[in-house]
């Protein structure tokens, strides 16, 4: 499926904002102290992003906008666009503009680059290593105020995004659980207050996955649970609710985990433990 591009007014305000914590001072002024002590303002340059290590890229309109946000007429070619898995050496893409606009907005670009980048790679590890057996999905452990950008760079990676948040689908997990009065009370609710939309609850035990299946749950989650319990689980499901395994998920046990039956494997550390790729920018003066 084709990769759709992030709305602007999803990342706009946040490259504004990232861009004043390393360029406004307590006095409220915006400066480059280094940057103005020695490049001239009429200096031009281009800039080239370029990686370092194999990984596949995300978020660069992202970075691009970091520049465009200081200097609107800074000119960006790409030569491998989001979810394009890229060689180490490989150009990614290349910025013209002032030499100080490059210079202030080159670590910018590269914290949200290097970021979305590795949340992508990881993220097509993971699904390579299903095979096609199992979907991978991310979870709700995002950055706080990343999440659009980190499940962006998930969906980039060629996974697939769990819910965006509390209020787009109904996930009943243990605590709702204890607070409702038991499985068949809390499903018998949600599903009062939320007629014809999929009810999903947890369940650390079989006994669990029997009581969410009598309650009519349309998929539970298990929770931590054995690669010999899962299969237990799926067999008792019967195919009367989906399946998505959570909690203990590792790259390595992936393929084991696609073998189970189950369709879904929800992964936290897409999100909250993926590696920085390793990417330069590189300038160089323009006459």
């Amino acid at each position: 499926m084709k990769l759709r591009p992030l709305d602007p007014r999803d990342y706009r305000d946040l490259v504004r904002r990232a861009l004043d914590e390393d360029l406004v001072d307590a006095a409220g002024h915006a400066r480059d102290i280094t940057t103005e002590s020695t490049v001239a303002s009429t200096a031009r340059g281009r800039g080239r992003f370029v990686v370092k290590a194999e990984c596949v890229i995300a978020g660069l309109d992202v970075a691009i906008e970091c520049f465009r946000a200081l200097e609107a007429d800074a000119a960006a070619i790409v030569h491998h666009p989001d979810s394009t898995k890229c060689a180490n050496g490989s150009v990614i893409a290349e910025i013209a503009a002032s030499a100080r606009t490059l210079l202030v907005g080159e670590r910018t670009a590269l914290n949200f680059l290097q970021r979305l980048s590795g949340i992508a790679t990881l993220a097509r590890q993971f699904v390579d290593a299903a095979a096609g057996r199992i979907v991978v999905l991310d979870t709700r452990k995002t950055t706080p105020t990343l999440r659009t950008l980190e499940k962006y760079a998930v969906r980039a990676g060629g996974a697939a995004n769990h819910r965006f948040g509390l209020y787009d689908a109904v996930l009943i997990k243990d605590n709702h659980i204890a607070l409702a009065g038991g499985v068949g009370a809390a499903v018998a609710k949600a599903r009062a207050r939320n007629a014809g939309g999929a009810i999903e609850i947890e369940a650390d035990t079989l006994e669990q996955v029997d009581k969410a299946v009598a309650a009519g749950a349309d998929m539970i989650l298990l929770d931590n649970m054995s690669t010999e319990d899962i299969c237990r689980a799926v067999r008792r499901v019967a195919g009367r609710a989906k399946i998505e395994i959570s909690g203990g998920v590792t790259l390595p046990r992936i393929p084991e985990l696609a073998t189970t039956g189950a369709d879904y494997v929800s992964v936290g550390a897409l999100t909250h433990s993926a590696p920085a790729v390793d990417i330069g920018f590189e300038i160089d003066a323009l006459e």
